[in-house]
C-alpha cells in the first residue's frame, strides 16, 4: 500500500549529514529526538540514553517549546537545535545536523527498554536488514491499552507497518535511499515508513518502547484510535496534510506536543513551507554546535 503524493512542498529534503569514509571507526548511533513543552519528560528518555557505547551524539529538536526542554536537553549533553513546531521538519533537522551512520529516530515521551544498546548493536551486525522499529507499550492500566499493544504488534509484524511512537532504528543508506523525512505537518511517520519499506521487510527489536498514556487517557482508547484511523484514511486519500492537521488539533483534546504518542501519524504542526525554511536553516547551522537557533 503507498501512501499519496502532496505535492513538491512536501517533498522529503536531502540528508546532508557530515562525510565520513567507510574505513572510519567509532560510535555509529546518532539519537534524534523531536520535542516541545516535554521538559518534565525528557531527562528520563535522555537518562535511558546514556553515554559512550555506539552512541556518537544525541540531537534534540526543539519546537519551540514554552519550558526547559532545550536548557534540559543542553544540561544533558546533547546537541540542540530550535525549529518549528513540526515534528517531520524537526526530525529531517535532527538528521541533517548528525553525524552517526545508523540512527534511532524518538519521540520525547519513550523510555528505552533494558538492553537497548546491546539489541540495536545486534540489529546492525546481524545483516538482516537495515530499518527496525521496537514493539509498542503504553504506560498505564487498562484492558484497553494492552489490546492497543496487541494490535500494534499484529500490524507492525504482519503489514510491516510501525509508526513513529516505536521508534526508528535505520541506517543512514536507507534513510537516504528512501528519501528523508519529509516535513510534514502530520503523518510525518507513516510517509517515511511506507517509503522504508518499499526497500524491504522493516524488522522488530525483542524489546518494547514505553511511551506516555496521556492522550490516550484524555480522549480515551475508543476515540483516540477512531479519530487516528479517520485521519489516516483521509491522508491516503490525498487530503492535505495541512487540512488534516487543521481538523486534528481543533479537538479540545488534541495534544499541543510534538511528542506527545497518540499512537500513530501525529505530528505538531505547522504548515510545511515554513518548515523547509527552519529546515534548511538547520542543515546550515546546526551542526557541530550545543545549541542553534533556527528564527
Amino acid at each position: 500500500m503507498n501512501g499519496p503524493t502532496h505535492g513538491p512542498r512536501n517533498r522529503a529534503l536531502p540528508l546532508r549529514g557530515p562525510e565520513r569514509g567507510p574505513e572510519w571507526e567509532g560510535p555509529w548511533l546518532s539519537v534524534v529526538i523531536a520535542a516541545r513543552n516535554e521538559a518534565p519528560r525528557l531527562p528520563s528518555l535522555l537518562a535511558d540514553l546514556g553515554a559512550g557505547g555506539p552512541l556518537r551524539e544525541v540531537v534534540v529538536v526543539d519546537g519551540r517549546s514554552q519550558d526547559a526542554t532545550a536548557t534540559v536537553a543542553r544540561l544533558a549533553g546533547a546537541v540542540v537545535c530550535h525549529g518549528p513546531a513540526c515534528r517531520g521538519a524537526q526530525l529531517a533537522a535532527g538528521v541533517a545536523a548528525s553525524g552517526g551512520s545508523w540512527l534511532l529516530l524518538l519521540h520525547a515521551d519513550a523510555r528505552l527498554p533494558p538492553g537497548w544498546r546491546g539489541l540495536v548493536e545486534e540489529a546492525r551486525r546481524g545483516g538482516r536488514g537495515e530499518v527496525w522499529a521496537f514493539h509498542l507499550a503504553i504506560a498505564g492500566a487498562g484492558v484497553g491499552l494492552r489490546l492497543v499493544e496487541v494490535m500494534v504488534a499484529l500490524r507492525s509484524r504482519w503489514r510491516s507497518l510501525p509508526y513513529g511512537d516505536q521508534g526508528l532504528l535505520v541506517s543512514r543508506r536507507a534513510l537516504e535511499a528512501a528519501g528523508g523525512v519529509a516535513p510534514l505537518p502530520l503523518m510525518e511517520d507513516l510517509d517515511l515508513v511506507l517509503r522504508l519499506r518499499r526497500q524491504g521487510r522493516i524488522r522488530l527489536l525483542p524489546a518494547s518502547l514505553r511511551v506516555s498514556d496521556r492522550r490516550w487517557r484524555r480522549l480515551g482508547v475508543l476515540a483516540t484510535a477512531l479519530a487516528n484511523a479517520r485521519l489516516r484514511r483521509a491522508w491516503r486519500r490525498g487530503e492535505a496534510p495541512e487540512r488534516l492537521a487543521q481538523r486534528y488539533y481543533r479537538d479540545p483534546g488534541a495534544p499541543g506536543s510534538s511528542g506527545d504518542s497518540g499512537g500513530t501519524g501525529m505530528g505538531a504542526v505547522e504548515s510545511a513551507a515554513p518548515a523547509q525554511g527552519a529546515y534548511q536553516k538547520a542543515q546550515r547551522r546546526c551542526s557541530g554546535s550545543s545549541s542553534q537557533p533556527c528564527p
